[in-house]
């Protein structure tokens, strides 16, 4: 019998997500030989205050690709604008075909409740794209590989609280102190985002604000820095809890 497939795809809103939500984690699956792949489905066109449109998504799109290389990922984007992603057919057909391009075993996207409607969205296109894509009547995008439904996480919200204020308890943490670096290292590849939160949100302390969050999960577990994730197990999704089985011990 062949070994299963081991293919990670991080299905984010913008640049810079998945080094803020989901990166050590997908630093300790590449450790394990897993292929891991970063989306977003904007190029970040709106994450400045002085820049046109153009000039700051050909920055943020350098920034994704070198932080995707500290991760040892691979970098893609869906070219939707930000403030702009919505849940319509050209949309799911343009997810479903970044998804039969890489044919993903292990998915991880944003809260489905989040404080940002990209975000939102962002988890309903992967949601569908995870049972929609393995169908052979699904896109005429050829299928890299023969696909169940892969394994669906969502992230933490920022900083762990949904829209209303609540705090979201994880179903899955995973320590990440041996990665922490590294996660700080490819989100320091954002350079330009600092700025913007800085004047548009008034946050400071990008990486820092990254690394409380991350000691804040580890201390549910014990540890010096985690990550945590919802795992989806609704009808036809994997019940069992894959990344708690190989990044665990």
């Amino acid at each position: 019998m062949s070994e299963p497939r081991r293919e990670a795809l991080a299905l984010m809103a913008h640049p810079d997500d998945a080094e803020l939500l989901c990166a050590g984690t997908l630093i300790r699956l590449h450790q394990l030989g897993w292929q891991i792949h970063i989306a977003t489905m904007t190029a970040g066109d709106c994450g400045t205050t002085t820049l046109s449109a153009a000039e700051i998504s050909e920055i943020r799109r350098r920034e994704a690709q070198r932080a995707a290389q500290t991760l040892g990922a691979s970098y893609y984007c869906l070219d939707e604008l930000d403030g702009h992603v919505v849940y319509d057919k050209q949309t799911i057909r343009r997810v479903v075909a970044l998804f039969r391009s890489i044919a993903p075993t292990l998915v991880f996207t944003h809260a489905p409740r989040d404080y940002m409607m990209d975000h939102e969205i962002t988890a309903m296109l992967a949601r569908c794209a995870t049972q929609l894509f393995g169908a052979p009547n699904a896109s005429a995008v050829p299928l890299r590989a023969p696909a169940g439904i892969p394994h669906l996480y969502y992230c933490d919200p920022i900083e762990g609280i949904g829209p209303l204020g609540e705090p979201v308890t994880p179903t899955t943490l995973i320590d990440i102190s041996g990665a922490l670096e590294q996660k700080s290292l490819a989100l320091s590849c954002h350079a330009s985002q600092r700025e913007w939160l800085r004047a548009h949100q008034g946050m400071d302390e990008y990486i820092e604000a990254m690394k409380r969050h991350a000691q804040m999960r580890g201390k549910m577990i014990g540890t010096e820095a985690a990550e945590g994730f919802t795992q989806h197990r609704s009808h036809g999704y994997p019940k069992t809890d894959l990344l708690s089985q190989l990044l665990t011990f």
